[in-house]
């Protein structure tokens, strides 16, 4: 059974806030890494501020590798890795605006994250009832991401971080019942969120493209691609 983590509460509304990513196995062969490094995550299922794995380029190189890091992204600016705001998730169509991701977006500092499934909450019955993502191939999920490495000043210890991009999603067939509405305002204002999935052929374009190149292939995935079932 799993468990919040601390101060999950202030996280869960429009967003995402677990996900199950594959093995390693499972990753090397999709993702065709090169390397990895960065230690390990715990357990199946990963939630903010734990850490859990992304694949991004090598330095200066158009090489793959397997990083572990913070789920939650550590910005340049921040005295410190322990955040007090979530940073897990990243509106898209705000990356050129928000100080903690400006940078990372304007210096292609892209990463994909493997998922075997995510869950996001349904509310359609008056009370939360988790729901389960799979990909109706039967492939995981490659989600959109931003990753930075933060350094600590005075200890020079580097923390590897990274936050998964969302879509407006009013308009989804699928990910428009997700979240608990706000009776305030009406269906096509309500902001539900989607995480932007990435299909195997655009990996390369994504890790490698440019800004321009990248923000084309964020869009909201077809309702046939998902295989989503409320958890039991």
């Amino acid at each position: 059974m799993w468990a919040h983590p601390p101060g999950w509460g202030r996280y869960h509304r429009r967003m995402c806030n677990r996900y199950v990513p594959p093995d390693v196995a499972e990753i090397e062969q999709l993702f065709h890494i090169g390397r990895g490094r960065g230690g390990t995550w715990s357990g199946r299922e990963v939630f903010p501020r734990a850490p859990g794995p992304f694949v991004r380029l090598v330095r200066d190189s158009t090489e793959r590798e397997l990083v572990v890091g913070q789920w939650g992204l550590v910005p340049w600016f921040a005295k410190t890795p322990k955040l007090t705001y979530a940073t897990n998730n990243a509106r898209f169509e705000e990356l050129g605006a928000k100080a903690s991701y400006k940078l990372p977006w304007a210096r292609g500092q892209r990463c994909i994250i493997p998922a075997a499934s995510f869950d996001e909450p349904n509310w359609e019955s008056g009370k939360n009832v988790w729901w389960r993502f799979r990909r109706a191939d039967g492939l995981p999920w490659g989600l959109a991401g931003l990753w930075n490495t933060w350094t600590d000043k005075e200890t020079g210890e580097r923390v590897e971080s990274y936050t998964m991009l969302t879509l407006n999603a009013d308009t989804h067939p699928l990910m428009s019942r997700m979240h608990k509405p706000d009776p305030k305002l009406g269906p096509d204002q309500q902001d539900k969120r989607s995480v932007v999935a990435l299909e195997p052929e655009d990996f390369e374009l994504w890790l490698t493209g440019s800004v321009d190149d990248a923000a084309k292939l964020a869009r909201l995935t077809p309702v046939e691609t998902f295989d989503a079932v409320p958890v039991l």
